[in-house]
C-alpha cells in the first residue's frame, strides 16, 4: 500500500522534468537564470528532508506523511499564477519544504513495516512504484505541455490529494495500533540520544559521496531535458516518451537486478558499478546525440541508478539505529537534496558558459571519482555487516 500510494502520487509529479522547459521556453526566462530557479527547489529540498527527519522522530511518520500530501495540493494549485522569476523561486522553495518533509517519513515507515531481511527489495519496490508514476507522468506531461503548462500543475495537485487520501484511509488505524508504548520508546530514545547523524563522521563522509553522486545523476532533472529540447531539438512529446521510457525499463529490471546484486555483490561494490555506468550514461552524450545513442544512454542510466538509489537507503537504514531512522534518513535526504541546490545552477551555467559537451565528459569523470569512493567507504562505516566483494 506504501508502493500504491507512491505511485499513484508519481503519476502525477510531471512537473519537475519540465520546469527547465517551461521557464526557458514558456516564460523566456534565461537558461542560467532557470538554474537558479529551479535551486530553489534544491534548498526547499534541504529544508524539508531536515524538518521531515527532525518531527518525524517526534509526531511518527503517519501525520508527517499526511500532512505533507494534503498541504502540497494548495501548493501545486498556486505555481502558474506566479510568472516573475523572484515569484516563481518563492512558491517553489516553499512548495519544495512541503513536499519533501514526505521523503524521510516514507522511509522510516517502509523500514517499520517490512521485514529486516526484506528492507532492500522494499525500497527497490517502493522506487519500482515511482518509476512507474514517473514514466506514466512525464509521458503524459510531454503531451499535455504541449496543449498548456497549467495541466501539468493541476495534475501534480490531483495526483497528491488522491495519494494522502488513499494513505491516510488506509494507514489510520494501523499507525494507532503500532504507536502503544510510550515509555519503552522514550527510553530507547534517551539511551541513544548520542547517535546523532550530525556528529558520525563516517555517515557524514558517506553522505557526502552521496551528494557528489545526486549532483551527477540530477542532470535527468535540469539540464538533460534542456540538452533534449536545445541541443538534440526533440519536441516535447519526445522528450516525454524518453522519460517514460526510463520509467518503464526501471519497473522491468529493478527487481531482478537488486536480487543479482544481493547475491553476488557487496554493497560497495554494487554502488562501485552503478555510479560508474550513470557517469558512462552521461559521457556518451558529449559526443554523440543521435536517438538510438540518447536512448543507449538512457538505458545505462536507468541500470546505474537501480543499482545504486536503493542501496544508498538500505545502507542509511544499516547506519541507524532503532529509534533515530528519521534522523538519519533526514541527514541521508539533505546530502541528496543539496544536489537540488548545486546541480541546476553548476549544471546550466557549465552548459551555457563551456558547452553541454564539457559538462558531460566533467560529470562522467567525476562519476568514476565517486565511484571508488563509495567502494572503500562503505566496508570502512559498515565494518562487519558488509559483506567485502
Amino acid at each position: 500500500m506504501l508502493a500504491l500510494v507512491m505511485l499513484i502520487n508519481r503519476a502525477g509529479s510531471m512537473v519537475l522534468p519540465f520546469l527547465g522547459v517551461y521557464m526557458t521556453g514558456h516564460l523566456h526566462f534565461s537558461i542560467e537564470n532557470s538554474g537558479i530557479i529551479l535551486s530553489f527547489f534544491g534548498i526547499g529540498s534541504v529544508l524539508g528532508s531536515w524538518i521531515g527527519g527532525m518531527i518525524t522522530d517526534k509526531i511518527g511518520e503517519y501525520r508527517v506523511q499526511s500532512l505533507s500530501l494534503l498541504l502540497s495540493v494548495p501548493l501545486f494549485c498556486l505555481i502558474p499564477l506566479f510568472k516573475t522569476e523572484v515569484g516563481l523561486a518563492a512558491i517553489i522553495l516553499i512548495q519544495s519544504i512541503v513536499s519533501e518533509t514526505f521523503r524521510p517519513a516514507n522511509s522510516v515507515a517502509i523500514t517499520k513495516y517490512a521485514k529486516p531481511e526484506n528492507i532492500t527489495r522494499a525500497f527497490s519496490l517502493n522506487r519500482m512504484a515511482v518509476n512507474l508514476g514517473f514514466s506514466i507522468g512525464p509521458a503524459l506531461g510531454g503531451i499535455l505541455s504541449a496543449i498548456s503548462y497549467e495541466f501539468l500543475f493541476f495534475s501534480n495537485a490531483l495526483a497528491a490529494l488522491l495519494a494522502g487520501l488513499m494513505y491516510i484511509r488506509f494507514f489510520g488505524k494501523r499507525n494507532k495500533r503500532t504507536s502503544l508504548k510510550p515509555k519503552k520508546v522514550k527510553e530507547a530514545i534517551a539511551v541513544k540520544k548520542e547517535n546523532s547523524p550530525y556528529r558520525d563522521g563516517k555517515f557524514l563522509l558517506y553522505s557526502f559521496f552521496c551528494m557528489l553522486f545526486s549532483i551527477c545523476f540530477f542532470q535527468l532533472f535540469s539540464t538533460l531535458t534542456i540538452f533534449y529540447k536545445d541541443t538534440a531539438h526533440l519536441s516535447q512529446q519526445n522528450i516525454g516518451y524518453i522519460l517514460g521510457y526510463s520509467g518503464f525499463l526501471i519497473v522491468l529490471l529493478e527487481m531482478g537486478f537488486v536480487q543479482i546484486a544481493e547475491k553476488y555483490f557487496s554493497l560497495a561494490f554494487t554502488l562501485l558499478i552503478g555510479t560508474v555506468l550513470c557517469g558512462i550514461s552521461y559521457a556518451m552524450l558529449a559526443f554523440d546525440y543521435s536517438i538510438l545513442t540518447l536512448i543507449v544512454s538512457m538505458t545505462l542510466l536507468c541500470i546505474g541508478e537501480i543499482w545504486t538509489l536503493p542501496f544508498i537507503s538500505t545502507i542509511t537504514a544499516l547506519r541507524s539505529g532503532e529509534n533515530n531512522k528519521g534522523a538519519y534518513m533526514g541527514m541521508n535526504g539533505i546530502s541528496v537534496a543539496l544536489a537540488f541546490i548545486i546541480t541546476p545552477y553548476v549544471g546550466t551555467m557549465t552548459a551555457d558558459k563551456l558547452g553541454f559537451s564539457t559538462l558531460w565528459i566533467a560529470t562522467g569523470i567525476l562519476s568514476i571519482g565517486i565511484a571508488l569512493g563509495f567502494y572503500f567507504v562503505i566496508p570502512w562505516m559498515l565494518k562487519k555487516r558488509v559483506r567485502e566483494s
